[in-house]
């Protein structure tokens, strides 16, 4: 084992990628099946005020808040779509100019706190409490049991959802529940790769594993384990490296990405090419 890997802080670093990881990857299979990413983006940016909300009552580490503030923006953007004539894009682009606007402003009221700011912009895995890996443990356990335990109806209502109604699916509840558990993973995820890069966390291992896939199945496994790969692995290399742990992780992914996309074309051009006319 390498000796970096034996100090506490690392080991938790990892841990947490380990966990966060592969249940980024396994939702980021239905968050891009249903066009999503940008909710993910609106969430993330809305960590801002629950960070700045954490700092102004006192929270040394405001996970909880994030989670809380993350949370009541995802209802709400659920709610505004329901309720409301707007286009979904454009209540998640009213939503996430005024969560970061409200978190700026409170920012305001803590100036002694921007130094730790940045953090939460870029990710610093590296200062991850045990607290925080026993609240990834939890979530990930109930992303896990929700997902396999309602597989069918989430695959039909990423696929369509007029036809997920009439199937019998309850759409409404079981809407709400996964953008529940997308909003929770998003928050925190945002401790990995930062409120800027905490989308490439959800969308690349899914996105990647599109190229390689050729059924839900085959999706939903090589999501899960290209997460597990592109966290970890950002861990064990930007350590060596000196390099910041969130934009390590996601290169890592890009990476990983560009592999897929090479492999994706020469796989259509094989399915293309001409079968060999036998000669006589």
């Amino acid at each position: 084992m390498p000796d970096f890997l034996s100090e506490p802080y690392m080991q938790r670093a990892l841990l947490a990628a380990i966990i966060l990881g592969p249940m980024c990857g396994l939702l980021g299979v239905f968050v891009t099946a249903r066009r999503m990413a940008f909710f993910s983006e609106t969430i993330a940016h809305s960590a801002l005020t629950g960070v700045a909300l954490g700092f102004l009552v006192g929270f040394d580490e405001p996970t909880l808040p994030v989670l809380l503030v993350c949370c009541v923006l995802a209802v709400a953007m659920l709610w505004l779509k329901e309720h409301s004539a707007l286009l979904t894009d454009t209540i998640m682009a009213v939503l996430l100019s005024s969560s970061v606007a409200t978190g700026v402003l409170l920012l305001k009221f803590q100036p002694n706190r921007w130094a730790d700011l940045d953090k939460y912009l870029f990710g610093d895995i590296l200062s991850v409490s045990w607290d925080d890996v026993r609240i990834a443990a939890v979530v990930a356990l109930v992303v896990v049991i929700v997902v396999f335990r309602y597989l069918n109806p989430l695959t039909l209502l990423a696929t369509n959802e007029d036809l997920a109604h009439v199937s019998g699916v309850r759409v409404r509840p079981l809407n709400y529940a996964f953008v529940l558990l997308v909003t929770l993973t998003v928050a925190l995820g945002v401790r990995l790769v930062g409120i800027v890069l905490v989308t490439s966390l959800v969308v690349i291992p899914a996105a990647t594993a599109r190229g390689f896939a050729t059924n839900l199945r085959q999706h939903l496994v090589l999501g899960t384990l290209l997460g597990l790969v592109g966290a970890s692995g950002g861990v064990v290399l930007g350590y060596p490296l000196d390099f910041p742990t969130g934009p390590t992780i996601t290169l890592t992914l890009a990476a990983l990405f560009v592999v897929s996309l090479v492999y994706s074309r020469a796989r259509r051009r094989r399915a293309s090419s001409p079968l060999p006319v036998p000669q006589p």
